[in-house]
């Protein structure tokens, strides 16, 4: 792991080297390394920085690392609107003061009310005076912080994400196999306990998931049954590769409610990077999205952790083997798949296709073989005929070796062959 970087961090410096013209965010699930990539960023570049996490009020002088200011302090104040105009106006003037570009990491920023409102009044300031101050912020919540960006900061913002760790990651950082890939997951911080699976199962619902529940959606939605969501997000783990309909989770989850509440749950598990539903395919998109979603984690971790099966004992079932490996190829479409690219699925009658890629008119089918016996070819014809699809992708046996699949982001098998 000593020294290994992601490709955020080259281009996280590109747009640092760029003339000072929008905020750069960096958003993504908790634990995949954003501080680490701002870190190895401004290493490579020749400006002075300081950064600020919102959510550690209290720190040691030697905490404000990164800083090349010669005025590094003791900062105690509570991190509000006040603090955020403050430290802001300082590193503004340490800009102007140096005649060249300061950087300025905000860590957590979504913590602030209001945060985007005083951003925006800030940035158009700088704009105005011509201050080259660059700004970074950072944030674990990307749906609440989507919404407060769009809503007050449209044009003055330009992202860059950081999703959970891939296959090629985790193997050139870790030395991780394709099995361990797909039973351990992509979260870098549980990779040296993963040969006491107590452990590292403990650490992962301890000090991953329990955190993104609190901090990243408690913390910063309203939800009104927090055990409910803790539900949801258990069955979404259990289930992971399969369609269900609201109408059967709210059959074995206690206090559901309306199938509009757990649709919502649903969303804010899949903003936070746990746990998405596809939507079904279809010509008509509101039809699809009024369909049975197909659960997937978003990181394979989840679900063993959840199941709580070890490596090889997951690896003797055939039939669940064969689910964890399906939910790390879906997975993997929904973290690399660009914002153009939408991730679904087909099923109709006894046709069904595992998952569906479509940006703009190119469309392609994409069916695993993974141990759960095979599935009629017949259902990608079927699929490829109705919609004009491009020729559909076997991923698995008698088709794209598994760890070769895993090794292209979702947007290359959009591709013409």
């Amino acid at each position: 792991m000593r020294g290994y970087q992601r490709a955020q961090v080259d281009l996280l410096v590109e747009r640092l080297n760029e003339p000072v013209e929008r905020i750069v965010t960096i958003f993504g699930p908790r634990q995949c390394g954003k501080t680490t990539l701002v870190r190895q960023a401004l290493a490579k570049v020749p400006y002075p920085s300081r950064y600020e996490p919102v959510d550690q009020p209290d720190r040691l002088p030697t905490e404000q690392a990164w800083s090349t200011a010669a005025d590094a302090r003791l900062t105690t104040a509570p991190r509000d609107a006040e603090w955020l105009v403050r430290v802001w106006r300082e590193c503004a003037n340490e800009a102007e003061r140096f005649g060249s570009k300061f950087v300025l990491v905000l860590d957590e920023l979504q913590k602030i009310p209001q945060w985007s409102e005083i951003v925006k009044g800030l940035w158009d300031a700088d704009r105005m005076s011509g201050c080259p101050l660059h700004v970074v912020v950072l944030g674990s919540a990307p749906m609440r912080m989507q919404a407060d960006l769009t809503e007050s900061l449209a044009g003055r913002f330009e992202s860059i994400r950081a999703t959970h760790w891939s296959f090629d990651e985790m193997r050139d950082a870790f030395g991780f196999d394709f099995d361990e890939f797909v039973f351990y997951g992509g979260y870098p911080g549980a990779t040296r306990l993963r040969s006491d699976f107590v452990r590292w199962r403990d650490y992962v619902r301890d000090a991953l998931i329990e955190p993104h529940l609190e901090r990243d959606i408690l913390g910063m939605a309203r939800v009104d049954k927090p055990a409910l969501l803790r539900q949801l997000l258990d069955l979404g783990c259990l289930y992971s590769g399969r369609e269900l309909s609201y109408k059967k989770m709210c059959g074995q989850l206690e206090d559901a409610g309306h199938e509009s509440t757990l649709a919502r749950y649903l969303g804010f598990l899949s903003g936070a990077g746990l746990v998405t539903g596809l939507f079904k395919h279809s010509n008509k998109p509101h039809l699809g999205r009024s369909s049975s979603p197909k659960l997937n984690v978003l990181n394979t971790a989840l679900m063993s952790a959840v199941v709580g099966d070890s490596l090889d004992e997951a690896r003797a079932d055939r039939s669940h083997w064969g689910r964890v490996v399906e939910s790390a190829v879906g997975a993997h479409l929904v973290n690399t798949a660009s914002s153009a690219t939408e991730v679904r699925y087909w099923r109709d009658s006894n046709e069904e296709v595992d998952f569906v890629l479509q940006r703009g008119p190119r469309l392609v089918g994409i069916e695993v073989k993974a141990g759960r016996g095979l599935r009629r070819r017949s259902s990608l014809k079927t699929f490829e005929r109705r919609f004009s699809a491009l020729p559909s992708i076997v991923v698995g046996e008698a088709g794209v070796p598994l760890h070769d699949f895993l090794l292209a982001p979702a947007d290359h098998w959009l591709k013409p062959s």
